[in-house]
């Protein structure tokens, strides 16, 4: 089966990895354009083309989609399936339709719930118990064609947006590779999403990541581990930004004004920072300060650098 895959970050790679090791012929590989990243803002690839181009695979990287030019590059390459994985963009009907078979998209959340760009993260957030992956075709509606394939999967008590991404993903590829294979038997089965369940997960912004300590302990626990990473939840200390992760709510300590540091644990395997954050407090284990590496949160005690009484977010 020759596939047309479309992915740019890395949650993509194990999709188009499951893809290769299964004996599928990937014809091409969509990407978005090469864009600065990190602190020099030097021009970089997609994790996604790094990979291609590893695998010595044919990379188109279109500025948009709908470009004839592109469509006929791609039509050219005689998909009979087109795959999408977290590509970050929206496809035109010439793009979907293009392939004989369509296109399928593996989307990590069990549809219709969280649909669109940040379902891992408002998961987490909403402090769901569970989420999975869904395998769809797609339409030009987002997120809402048919399901070929689901399957469930518990969120881990603590468990940070990064670390659920990575077993999405790795889930994801699987199911794909079982939707493919039923689809060249001719056996695979469409279920059309119930559309009055369906809920959203719009795309999160720095903005959203700034913590709100009025927020409950357990709220802002689902906010910083959902925000994990990118763009990172972040509060203020001393007049500057500081990132924040692995929170625990402080079962049954009292609380303080919302965001005073209450207490400190410098230990190697201590707790970090406790933070009042609405009627009660969590612990933070660990922070990044403005320039400076992640970090244990008791590291960061150790250093001096914060003290009981100070304030965040001021």
């Amino acid at each position: 089966m020759r596939v047309l895959f479309w992915g740019t970050p890395t949650f993509a790679i194990p999709t188009l990895r499951a893809l290769l090791g299964e004996g599928f012929e990937v014809v091409g590989v969509v990407t978005r354009p090469d864009r600065p990243a990190g602190r020099g803002r030097r021009i970089s690839p997609p994790p996604v083309k790094v990979m291609a181009e590893d695998e010595a695979l044919r990379v188109l990287q279109p500025a948009r989609p709908v470009d004839e030019a592109f469509l006929a590059e791609a039509r050219a390459l005689r998909p009979d399936v087109g795959v999408v994985a977290a590509y970050g963009r929206f496809l035109p009907a010439e793009a979907l339709d293009l392939p004989p078979h369509g296109t399928v998209n593996v989307h990590p959340s069990l549809l219709p719930e969280l649909r669109g760009a940040a379902p891992i993260q408002w998961a987490l957030i909403r402090r769901l118990e569970r989420t999975g992956v869904s395998v769809i075709r797609l339409v030009e509606e987002m997120d809402a064609g048919p399901v070929l394939r689901q399957v469930a999967e518990p969120i881990l008590p603590g468990e940070s947006a990064t670390e659920l991404a990575l077993r999405l993903a790795e889930l994801g590829a699987e199911a794909l590779v079982e939707t493919l294979t039923l689809m060249e038997a001719g056996s695979i089965e469409e279920v059309e999403q119930d559309h009055s369940r369906a809920t959203f997960a719009p795309a999160l912004t720095v903005d959203d990541a700034r913590v709100d300590w009025s927020r409950e302990p357990e709220e802002n626990a689902g906010w910083i581990r959902g925000l994990d990473n990118i763009p990172g939840a972040w509060t203020t200390h001393g007049g500057t930004r500081l990132k924040v992760f692995r929170p625990r709510p402080a079962d049954a300590l009292p609380g303080g004004e919302p965001g005073a540091v209450t207490e400190l644990d410098a230990r190697d395997d201590g707790s970090g920072v406790r933070v009042a954050s609405g009627g009660g407090s969590l612990w933070l284990g660990e922070v990044q300060p403005e320039g400076r590496r992640r970090m244990p949160a008791a590291a960061w005690v150790r250093g001096g650098a914060i003290a009981e009484g100070d304030r965040l977010g001021e």
